[in-house]
């Protein structure tokens, strides 16, 4: 009975871990703005700046939408834009607002990029709306379902009053905050409207949402390093070893998250992301081979903590950091990372560490784990060196 349940876990475990590869980087760290600028007397600007990949359902189409030209691809974007209209719409009170289709234009990306679901390439859509002249609560309302990124940067501007209201929406949030209009709109044509500015919002206002950017990274859209931090839960699990890598690791990581998010060294997502999956590999195969924490651990461990550091700043490369409380947001971010990990640790020791001190754990749990995660980390990395063309 006993050997039949060791079994059945460890099945589950390699089926978990596959099941982690199958998913990884579907969903990358983007995210959708939509600005509503109320710069006239009876209309409004809406500027949209959102990733296609979900809403199109295929990278490929997605590329060949930003890179097509004639006719026919004017049709396909106009067929775009009314999709965005129907999974971002405004309202006026009960009344749906009509969004007439202005211009547009799409990030300047090669197609690796666009293949490349870990890389953000934001398409500009921009709109002109009638608003009704009895008024009404405007208001943004995502239908259920709706096949955007999140978090959603809601931002009402009435440049006239120089007035900026900027709010986030994460999943499961429907509706924006409400704003009455009527009697508010400027008696001219007011100036283009300026882009999203997260200094509009307090330190404390700030916070929260760099905290939940920061977990959403890891859980449930950072694959990769879901799988190296359980990498570093197979080495053994005692709070000792825990707690010694993934500080060094968070250390590791911060450090090279704010020197590139300040621009002071960056390293290209061609290079960082085939190394990020080697590093997942090593780790794997050193718990099989060489499976004590030493010196040599951890400064392997730091090192690719290093790597991921580059790997968070890659993936942020588009959402924007406050200037006047940058600190704070960073810093919010990396205790928003350190919760995503700690959330895997722990749904990790609830799953099998019950079992950690009985002779057959390593035999049958870790070593098997370490090895799917160790396959997984070549398999990606070879994935990523043929995406990125580093071979040729």
């Amino acid at each position: 009975m006993e050997r039949f349940f060791r079994t059945v876990l460890c099945s589950l475990l390699i089926v978990t871990l596959f099941g982690l590869a199958s998913v990884a980087e579907a969903d990358p760290e983007s995210m959708t703005r939509v600005l509503v600028s109320l710069d006239r007397p009876d209309a409004a600007t809406v500027m949209i700046d959102m990733d296609l990949t979900v809403l199109l359902g295929d990278p490929a189409r997605y590329y060949a939408l930003a890179i097509g030209k004639g006719p026919q691809h004017e049709a396909e974007v106009q067929h775009v834009a009314a999709l965005i209209t129907r999974v971002l719409p405004l309202f006026a009170g009960s009344k749906p607002l009509h969004l007439s289709f202005v211009k547009y234009g799409f990030s300047q990306k090669s197609q690796a990029e666009y293949m490349d679901l870990a890389a953000d390439k934001p398409a500009h859509f921009q709109f002109d709306v009638a608003l009704p002249p009895e008024g009404g609560a405007l208001q943004l309302r995502i239908p259920l379902g709706a096949q955007i990124d999140y978090p959603v940067a809601y931002t009402l501007q009435l440049p006239e009053r120089h007035f900026t209201q900027t709010r986030w929406m994460d999943a499961g949030q429907h509706e924006s905050l409400s704003f009455e209009y009527r009697g508010k709109l400027p008696t001219h044509h007011a100036d283009q409207p300026a882009s999203f500015d997260p200094d509009t919002l307090a330190w404390w206002q700030q916070l929260p949402i760099y905290l939940k950017l920061g977990f959403k990274h890891i859980v449930p859209e950072g694959t990769d390093h879901i799988l190296f931090v359980l990498g570093l839960f197979f080495l053994g699990i005692s709070w000792r070893k825990l707690l010694s890598q993934t500080t060094v690791f968070t250390v590791a990581h911060a450090t090279t998250l704010f020197l590139s998010t300040y621009g002071i060294f960056e390293l290209p997502s061609r290079f960082v992301e085939p190394a990020i999956a080697l590093s997942i590999s090593f780790v794997g195969l050193e718990n099989v081979f060489s499976p004590r924490l030493g010196i040599m651990r951890l400064l392997v461990v730091f090192a690719f903590g290093l790597i991921h550091g580059f790997g968070f700043a890659s993936s942020l490369s588009e959402v924007p950091f406050p200037k006047r409380d940058f600190i704070g947001a960073l810093l919010g971010f990396n205790l928003g990372v350190d919760a995503g990990q700690l959330f895997i640790i722990l749904l990790a020791t609830l799953a099998v560490g019950w079992f950690r001190k009985r002779l057959w754990f390593r035999s049958r749990i870790a070593i098997p784990g370490s090895l799917v995660i160790a396959a997984i980390g070549l398999f990606w990395a070879g994935q990523r060196i043929l995406a990125y063309n580093l071979l040729f």
